[in-house]
């Protein structure tokens, strides 16, 4: 048994909204990160730390300690809904994740593994691994609707998809083949049984960087919405701007507005 920790802002009694970190952070730095964005969404949020900075996610060729150690994150993750349903009286038919990089691929693989256990997931600087790189079981399809949002200059996670570049490869001890993030969004589209087209719109632009919307969307199937971030980086959109190296960060957007509004907090 493993002692887990986690970060919990607000009073319950609603939504609640499990925001995992990226690679080396902890919940409380992720929080700093997003300038706190996500607390002002009238649901509970809590921001679990992950094992030694990592999720032990989905990735066939990860080699950080989470996967080392064999971290049951899925298994943590049903626990801590458990705990906050008796402590904070939380709607279990209203707890969403949301994720960013590493913590966005622990997201994708509740959505594959434990859909049970979400109604919908967000991504963030993350794309689908590969068949061939993808450990999820094989479990009956549970549609949820899902958002993703990533930028097209993202220099760890690409856009384009295909393998990390030698030194993310190194410096956060990930590797195989993903898919790219329009891919992906045709992955989720197509797991939530949705035929139509998707709709692209552009979005206002203020700054050195623009979005476009892409919407799937069918009567009687959850949606998928992809923003692409032309020119951002391996950023979250928002009020808090990332270290330079990481790229651009729009402020165009709001991650955690898109959240609430994609997922009816209010």
């Amino acid at each position: 048994m493993r002692d887990r920790t986690y970060e919990i802002v607000g009073e319950g009694g609603g939504p609640l909204l499990i925001v995992f970190h990226g690679s080396k952070q902890t919940g409380g730095r992720h929080r700093e990160f997003t300038g706190r964005a996500y607390d002002a969404l009238g649901a509970l949020v809590v921001y679990p730390d992950g094992h030694k900075g990592n999720w032990n996610d989905a990735r066939r060729e990860s080699s950080f300690p989470a996967r080392r150690d064999n971290i049951d994150d899925v298994g943590f993750t049903r626990e801590l809904i458990d705990t906050l349903a008796g402590s904070h009286k939380i709607d279990r038919s209203r707890v969403y994740a949301v994720g960013y990089s590493n913590g966005g691929q622990m997201v994708m693989r509740l959505l594959h593994e434990a859909p049970e256990l979400i109604a919908g997931g967000a991504v963030i600087a993350a794309t689908m691994p590969a068949p061939s790189n993808f450990l999820g079981p094989e479990t009956p399809v549970v549609p949820r609707p899902v958002l993703l949002i990533h930028g097209t200059k993202d220099p760890i996670s690409r856009y384009e998809g295909g393998e990390f570049r030698w030194w993310a490869r190194k410096a956060f001890k990930v590797g195989g083949r993903a898919l790219s993030a329009p891919a992906t969004a045709d992955h989720f589209a197509a797991r939530n049984g949705i035929t139509a087209p998707p709709v692209t719109t552009a979005l206002p632009a203020a700054g050195a960087t623009s979005v476009e919307r892409t919407d799937y969307r069918q009567d009687g199937h959850p949606p998928v919405t992809l923003y692409t971030v032309h020119g951002g980086g391996h950023t979250i959109p928002g009020p808090a701007k990332a270290p330079g190296v990481m790229g651009r960060t729009n402020q165009d957007i709001s991650t955690a507005d898109l959240v609430a509004s994609f997922f009816a907090f209010s």
